[in-house]
C-alpha cells in the first residue's frame, strides 16, 4: 500500500473556542469531507497555529480557515522553512486577517487591522470587507486550482479587500471589480489607504498563487459562512442588506458548484506530486 500523504487542517476563531463570527463547525466538516475525498490523504486537525512547528514535519498540505488565529514567533519561521522545502498552503478567507486594534477616529472608536510578519509569508493582508453581497468573479490566471471553472461566475459572499504584500511574485487567479469600498460608517475595519485597489483603479484580487522556495501558497478570499446559534436554523440565505444586517444563517458560496469545484481542485493540487 502506498504511503499516505498528510494534510493538516486548522479551523478556528479567536479567542480560543470562539467561532470568530463564522460557522467554524460547518467549515471544518466541509473541509474535512473534501480532504477525505482526496486521494490517499491522512488528516490531522487543530483550532489555531499553536505548536504548528510540531505538525508541519511530514505534512504535505496545510489548509487554514481561521478568524483571528495567526502564526507567531517560531511558528512563522517553521512555516516559512516548510514552504521553502516544498510544502503547499491552501489559505482561505480569514487567514489574511489576524490582529486588530482599537483606535480613535472622527470622535469614535473603530477597529483597524495590523500588518504583521505572518502576512509576509502568506503574501497578503486583509483591510476590510463590505457587507455580504452578490458580485462577479473573473478567472484571471491558469492554475490547477482554477482549472475547469467558468471564465466568470457570481457568488454571494464577503468581498475581501486584500493588499498583496509581494505583488511581483504573485500570480493572480481570481479578481472582481469594485471601485470603492461601499461599507457604511462604523461597519468592519478602517484603513488609511486602499492598497487593495489595483493600478487600473477598479480591480480587486480575490485569489493568487505565490511560490516560496520549492513550495507554494494559494490564497482564496472567498468562503464566508456563519450561523446565529440563537436564531433561525434555516439554511436559506435571506435578508442580504447593504447596511450590514446579517441573515441568521449564511452558507451561500459553499453550496455553489463553482466554489465546490475550486476546493476539489485545491485538494488535488495540494496532494499533487512534488
Amino acid at each position: 500500500m502506498a504511503t499516505k500523504q498528510r494534510a493538516h487542517l486548522i479551523t478556528g476563531g479567536f479567542p480560543p473556542g470562539s467561532p470568530g463570527g463564522h460557522d467554524m463547525d460547518y467549515a471544518r466538516l466541509q473541509l474535512l469531507q473534501y480532504l477525505k475525498d482526496g486521494e490517499n490523504l491522512a488528516v490531522t486537525t487543530a483550532n489555531d497555529f499553536q505548536d504548528i512547528e510540531r505538525w508541519l514535519p511530514g505534512t504535505d498540505l496545510l489548509v487554514t480557515y481561521v478568524a483571528g488565529p495567526y502564526p507567531v514567533g517560531s511558528g512563522i519561521d517553521a512555516l516559512q522553512d516548510w514552504l521553502e522545502k516544498g510544502g503547499r498552503w491552501l489559505a482561505l478567507h480569514g487567514t489574511s486577517g489576524g490582529k486588530a486594534v482599537k483606535i480613535e477616529r472622527g470622535g469614535r472608536t473603530v477597529k483597524q487591522m495590523v500588518k504583521d510578519k505572518h502576512h509576509e509569508t502568506l503574501g497578503c493582508f486583509f483591510l476590510n470587507h463590505p457587507p455580504i453581497c452578490a458580485f462577479d468573479v473573473a478567472v484571471a490566471g491558469d492554475h490547477p486550482v482554477t482549472r475547469g471553472l467558468p471564465a466568470r461566475f457570481t457568488v454571494q459572499d464577503e468581498l475581501y479587500l486584500i493588499e498583496l504584500t509581494d505583488p511581483a511574485a504573485s500570480r493572480i487567479l481570481l479578481t472582481t471589480e469594485l471601485v470603492k469600498d461601499p461599507s457604511p460608517p462604523g461597519f468592519g475595519f478602517v484603513f488609511d489607504k486602499d492598497t487593495a485597489l489595483q493600478p487600473d483603479d477598479k480591480t480587486r484580487v480575490l485569489a493568487y498563487a505565490r511560490d516560496v522556495g520549492r513550495g507554494e501558497v494559494v490564497y482564496v478570499g472567498l468562503g464566508h459562512c456563519h450561523m446565529d446559534r440563537e436564531g433561525s436554523t434555516s439554511k436559506v440565505d435571506i435578508s442580504i442588506s447593504p447596511d450590514g444586517a446579517m441573515p441568521p444563517v449564511f452558507h451561500a458560496v459553499w453550496e455553489t458548484g463553482d466554489f465546490r469545484k475550486l476546493l476539489q481542485n485545491a485538494v488535488a493540487w495540494g496532494a499533487g506530486a512534488r
